[in-house]
């Protein structure tokens, strides 16, 4: 079994090694070299928090730099790694993964090579680009290529539900600025339409409120019906989600030995046709 790489092996030996080590979750090395960049990318992340907050930022300035530097050199060597490892490097650096490997790294090199970029330091901008490491973690989680899945499955349905509140909050926030008026708050649409999702979501954050009794009556409604339907793309995701857990494995190329019956998949033991034992699931690949 191997994690879906962005290319085939290398024709060289040591990279063809590299490969299998990088991208082949069934060996030691390969399970080892997993754990070793996840706790590294969580440990690096976690040094981004703590180097925000300003008094440990004053106090441990040189160690997060020191840690800053390691967590970069180690995660360049991966992506050069990751690059040598495939046989068209190119094609692993604009895909998804190959973006945000680069992202892990570049942030550190900008600030050394453009000395300017420090003061974006300061207003956090390349740190937002170090939280990016933690998108690195859906590669090596099985889970996460399974939610990824059903929500692209139910993009459509999602789509179409996230329209129909749209609306809703059109033409609510269009009658409560009718019945409220600028005087109450209310001083445009695009305004009322803002309060209206700031409802239906049940957020309420208290900025615009009604004050008249219809205005009132529509605003608890429009709690309720929000309370009701922010469960709707969770059954929708969650729905596909179950349908893709349970969906029957593919058939494998096994066969009946005695009848030459095939089609049968790694839950048969034994053919349907005249009794006899099924083939181990891997022996038809021997």
């Amino acid at each position: 079994m191997e994690r879906t790489a962005p290319d085939a092996a290398p024709p060289q030996p040591w990279r063809r090694r590299l490969h299998r080590v990088i991208w082949d979750v069934d060996t030691a090395a390969g399970r080892l070299f997993d754990h070793i960049v996840v706790i590294a990318i969580l440990v690096s992340v976690g040094v981004v928090l703590l180097d925000s907050v300003h008094g440990w930022h004053q106090d441990w300035r040189r160690a997060f730099e020191l840690s800053e530097w390691f967590f970069t050199l180690l995660f360049t060597a991966e992506y050069l790694a990751r690059l040598a490892s495939v046989g068209r490097p190119l094609r692993y650096a604009l895909s998804f993964f190959g973006i945000v490997d680069l992202l892990a790294v570049l942030p550190t090199y900008l600030a050394l090579f453009v000395p300017e970029l420090h003061a974006l330091i300061d207003v956090r901008i390349l740190r937002l680009l170090r939280i990016f490491r933690i998108l690195r973690l859906t590669a090596y989680v099985d889970e996460y290529q399974v939610m990824g899945e059903a929500l692209w499955a139910s993009r459509r349905k999602i789509l179409v539900f996230l329209a129909a509140v749209l609306m809703i909050d059109l033409v609510m926030g269009t009658l409560m600025y009718v019945v409220e008026g600028p005087e109450n708050g209310f001083i445009d649409i695009p305004t009322s339409v803002y309060w209206a999702i700031t409802a239906m979501t049940t957020v309420g954050f208290g900025d615009i409120t009604p004050k008249t009794e219809l205005g009132r009556f529509i605003a608890s409604a429009m709690m309720l019906v929000g309370w009701g339907t922010l469960a709707v793309p969770t059954g929708i995701v969650t729905a596909e989600m179950t349908v893709r857990r349970h969906a029957r494995p593919p058939l494998l190329p096994r066969s009946c030995a005695r009848c030459g019956s095939s089609g049968y998949g790694p839950e048969a033991r034994f053919c349907q046709h005249c009794g006899a034992g099924l083939p181990p699931p891997g022996a038809a690949k021997r």
